[in-house]
């Protein structure tokens, strides 16, 4: 789209009024109407918009700006992303709207959509690549943190059925080898899939982790929150 937004026809799919719908949207770093470029960020299970912007701060940069939307009671769908899609909703189709709000905030203010860094971890993570798959074209990058694409299993055509292309958009995914939570098999499914979309994806396993975000993840992301202002 001419306005760098999300395609209006997916975004539309997404309902307007659902849980998440009437929850704040959080925002740090340097003022929408003064930044260069933007990071949204989606928290996980039973955490909040403000604990995740506490993470962008460690990341920041002059000229971005940090945003991150609230969850409904600090969830964002009810079971396991491994779950049947049906059993997630309509929490998941009104987070995936809470994601094209919060993009719709940097790319009204100026910001184009090549300049905007979806970061998500757990349910976040989930949910950012979900977006992100969902809605292919060039953003500034994604990185999800313990998280992969939502859905009992992953079927790639399901996917790339549609003529969006993510234009090598980085990608970043970290995940424990032995996460209690995101299967290792998800996460390399997931970067097969936005690798097939044209995603420039860089894959890290850290071996005995458990489900945590380390400062390796860090210091990828906020590399990848740097050269948004090249």
């Amino acid at each position: 789209m001419s306005d760098g937004s999300p395609d209006a026809s997916a975004v539309a799919d997404y309902d307007a009024d659902g849980p998440h719908q009437d929850q704040p949207l959080v925002t740090a770093g340097t003022d929408l109407g003064d930044a260069e470029a933007a990071v949204v960020f989606t928290h996980g299970r039973g955490a909040t918009a403000r604990s995740i912007i506490q993470m962008g701060r460690e990341v920041h940069r002059e000229g971005v700006a940090l945003l991150a939307p609230q969850a409904r009671r600090n969830t964002w769908y009810p079971n396991s992303f491994l779950a049947p899609v049906a059993e997630n909703e309509p929490g998941r189709t009104s987070g995936l709207r809470a994601v094209a709000d919060a993009i719709g905030e940097a790319t009204a203010a100026g910001i184009p959509a090549e300049r905007v860094l979806l970061v998500g971890f757990s349910q976040g993570g989930c949910l950012a690549s979900e977006f992100v798959a969902r809605n292919p074209r060039r953003y500034g990058g994604l990185a999800a943190l313990s998280g992969g694409l939502i859905g009992e299993s992953v079927d790639p055509e399901d996917y790339l059925a549609g003529d969006g292309d993510l234009e090598e958009t980085p990608v970043f995914l970290g995940c424990s080898d032995v996460d209690p939570h995101i299967p290792e098999e998800r996460v390399h499914e997931t970067a097969d899939v936005l690798a097939a979309l044209g995603g420039d994806v860089t894959t890290r396993i850290y071996e005995g982790m458990g489900h945590g975000v380390n400062e390796d993840e860090l210091e990828f992301v906020s590399g990848m929150v740097e050269n948004l202002l090249e």
